[in-house]
């Protein structure tokens, strides 16, 4: 399981979730933050962190937001890493 970037954080990219990750697996879009999910090593630090509610567990993810979860690994491979 791995966590995921959803819909709230489009036009927001707040990044206190960067701040707590251990492993650096934010990548940083034009638009809005998503988690590597190859990186990502299932911690939930980000998730509490994130002041717009847009991180979720894969298998915790609304359902109208579950295209997120092929989003992020797809934008994860192109974005770069984002570290503050």
């Amino acid at each position: 399981m791995t966590y995921v970037v959803t819909e709230n954080c489009i036009k927001c990219k707040y990044t206190d979730c960067v701040e707590v990750c251990p492993v650096d697996c934010f990548r940083e879009g034009p638009n809005f933050l998503v988690i590597d999910p190859d990186e990502c090593i299932d911690c939930t630090l980000c998730v509490p962190e994130c002041p717009v509610g847009a991180i979720f567990s894969e298998d915790e993810i609304p359902e109208d937001q579950r295209d997120f979860i092929a989003l992020n690994a797809e934008l994860a491979k192109a974005w770069p890493v984002i570290l503050e």
